[in-house]
């Protein structure tokens, strides 16, 4: 890896042949290993369900989300909870990610734990076990993390801890909107807050400005929240309160990355600066939600329309067609317990029989209606070409609720070959 905030070798994993979604493997062995056995999805050599990762996509929504903040001289921070997956941080610090984002003490422990070295947590951090392995984390000086803040109390309680601990942690500002989630939203709480982080300074070391649009759903609404930010950072660079060079300003989720670039790229602080852009579905994405707010960024924003093909979905998982057992009804093995129903059910993309030689677009009329634990309903049209044994793969929404049912993801080339092993940690 060239990127300095990754620290390659830090942890060392195993495929653990008790985890679904590979089913063959007998002993454990590294991921990297995995690709010698041969393996391949047609050839029915794992265990289905099973979700499964597109090399090849993964490589070119790497690429075209990198490129796109590079054309607006933005860092990208993506966010990592969308996977918990270390090997596809490492992939998207290798192809130029300034850091990683994540939302709790754990996530950064089992980040850090697998040689990310740059963490900004888009959360406040609370309670005395979670500042206490950030603490510990900090030990290490090459180690730099981000909370958020937007309260004297937590100021205080973070001051209290790293001052007995002999260190120090940076903190960005978080700006609020009347009826979201966590932030300022007034005049009298930020300058209460800017009051405690002067008496807590050079322990609770104020680095920047965050925001999260996405609470928002008005383009208006969502560009006077940057452009407030814009101007709250502009005010501390002058009055001297940045406590890092660069400072930093960041936001942007999956839906208004292209918004926040906008705004953000325009900002004169009258100081360095570091734009740091949080995306984290671009990695899969998917064809549910992503799919439609990415479609608007390419209506809207002249980088991502002009730039060549879009983001494309990644991650698919895969069933048998389980039972048969009434006309327009067909029972396949996949349920709630293996991929998101939250924005939209599963849709189906692919047909194969074992023994053909290549998939099929599933017919349209393929509908899932509605999954129980291990099973999916979908329905189908007298004459169709299904049976018993056939394997389907399905497209999902909501590539997050999606990771977090799979330890272990299988990663293929387009000839459907195992190749890689994406394990995840939440």
């Amino acid at each position: 890896m060239h990127d300095q905030n990754y620290q390659a070798g830090a942890h060392t994993s195993v495929v653990d042949p008790l985890d679904k979604g590979l089913g063959a493997l007998e002993t454990p062995c590294p991921p990297e290993a995995i690709a010698a056995h041969g393996w391949n999805l047609l050839r029915e050599d794992l265990s289905l369900p099973t979700a499964v990762l597109s090399q090849s996509r993964l490589a070119h929504n790497l690429a075209w989300m990198q490129r796109f903040a590079s054309e607006y001289g933005a860092k990208l921070a993506p966010h990592g909870k969308t996977t918990m997956a270390p090997r596809l941080f490492a992939q998207q610090l290798a192809a130029g990610a300034w850091g990683i984002t994540l939302a709790t003490a754990h996530q950064t422990r089992a980040a850090y734990a697998h040689g990310v070295r740059r963490v900004l947590m888009a959360n406040q951090l609370i309670g005395r076990r979670n500042i206490a392995i950030i603490a510990e984390l900090l030990a290490d000086p090459s180690f730099e993390f981000f909370c958020l803040v937007d309260a004297p109390d937590q100021v205080e309680q973070l001051a209290a801890h790293f001052s007995a601990a002999g260190r120090s942690i940076q903190v960005l500002i978080e700006l609020g909107a009347d009826g979201g989630r966590t932030g300022v939203r007034h005049e009298a709480q930020w300058h209460a807050l800017l009051d405690a982080l002067a008496q807590a300074r050079h322990v609770v070391k104020l680095a920047g400005v965050e925001v999260y649009e996405g609470v928002l759903k008005d383009e208006t609404a969502i560009r006077a929240l940057l452009k407030r930010a814009v101007a709250a950072l502009h005010e501390l660079a002058v009055a001297g309160r940045i406590e890092r060079s660069p400072a930093v300003l960041s936001g942007a989720g999956s839906a208004w990355y292209d918004v926040v670039a906008e705004e953000f790229a325009k900002a004169d602080i009258g100081a360095p600066l570091d734009v740091v852009l949080r995306p984290g579905c671009y990695l899969t994405h998917d064809v549910g939600a992503y799919r439609t707010a990415q479609a608007q960024i390419e209506t809207r924003n002249p980088v991502a329309h002009n730039m060549r093909a879009s983001l494309l979905p990644a991650l698919q998982v895969w069933a048998y067609v389980q039972s048969l057992p009434e006309p327009g009804r067909a029972i396949v093995a996949l349920g709630k317990r293996d991929a998101a129903f939250d924005a939209g059910m599963p849709l189906p993309a692919a047909h194969f029989r074992p023994g053909q030689s290549a998939p099929s677009p599933a017919p349209k009329h393929w509908e899932v209606t509605g999954m129980m634990d291990q099973h999916a309903y979908m329905t189908i049209a007298d004459g169709d070409d299904i049976r018993i044994g056939d394997m389907i793969a399905f497209d999902i929404s909501h590539p997050c609720l999606t990771f977090d049912k799979w330890r272990q993801i299988a990663v293929v080339d387009d000839a459907y070959n195992l190749v890689d092993v994406v394990q995840t940690f939440f």
